[in-house]
């Protein structure tokens, strides 16, 4: 049976923002300028992009501060190439987000999509730091309304079910009228959905199979029309 569906969030990292691409990219010339001519240098986005997740999880579960996940992360990568880690692993992490800020960018299909979804009440709901998702929204010159993270949602990050409640209030509306639309399967799919609340997912790599029993985008310039078979019994929110 259809739902109404009256506001949408949107993940931000892998669903409006190119975050792997920008990272790869930052990590690389990191690695370079601190390893010139290292052999595993075609390695370091692979090996950076999997540290992520465990120190990422680490700070969300108030293990660790903010900064301290980055001093590890830093720390692990120096230890799996080898090298010596820098002696300001603050400065180091500092070096690496100057060229990350650099790559920041929406992909091309996120303006388009946008200007179908007049009408909605939209947020985003994204397991990163207040401060820098705020930044990267700024930076690529997007209002989707509130900037929705576990620091603003009493520490509940996704895929907590109160992550999902929270985040439903913060726009005002129920968990069952609101549409996630994300990249990740467990924070962005099966999450919400097992929360009660709709979701959508983002394929952008194309690396994952298909969740059973989820709607799948190619682009978000295909949300619209997937809300107007999907969703909308015979309601307009489109403005």
């Amino acid at each position: 049976m259809s739902r109404t569906i009256k506001g949408i969030l949107f993940d931000l990292d892998g669903t409006l923002l190119d975050h792997r691409g920008a990272a790869d990219a930052a990590i690389i010339a990191w690695a370079s300028a601190l390893a010139p001519g290292h052999p595993r240098l075609a390695e370091v986005a692979a090996l950076w992009a999997a540290l992520e997740i465990p120190h990422l999880a680490a700070w969300q579960a108030g293990e660790c501060s903010l900064e301290e996940q980055r001093r590890r992360r830093v720390r692990a990568l120096c230890r799996e190439l080898a090298v010596e880690a820098p002696a300001d692993l603050e400065a180091a992490y500092a070096g690496y987000a100057e060229h990350y800020r650099r790559g920041w960018a929406a992909y091309p299909d996120v303006a388009p999509a946008l200007a179908g979804l007049r009408g909605y009440t939209l947020g985003i709901l994204t397991n990163g730091s207040q401060g820098v998702q705020e930044a990267k929204m700024r930076a690529i010159g997007l209002d989707v309304g509130p900037v929705l993270t576990g620091e603003r949602l009493g520490g509940h990050f996704k895929p907590s079910p109160d992550c999902y409640a929270a985040a439903a209030r913060a726009l005002g509306l129920p968990p069952e009228q609101v549409l996630l639309v994300g990249d990740d399967l467990d924070n962005d799919v099966r999450g919400p959905a097992a929360a009660g609340m709709p979701s959508v997912w983002i394929d952008r790599l194309g690396t994952e199979a298909a969740p059973e029993g989820f709607p799948r985008l190619t682009s978000l310039t295909e949300l619209p029309a997937l809300l107007a078979a999907r969703y909308l019994s015979g309601h307009s929110y489109l403005g």
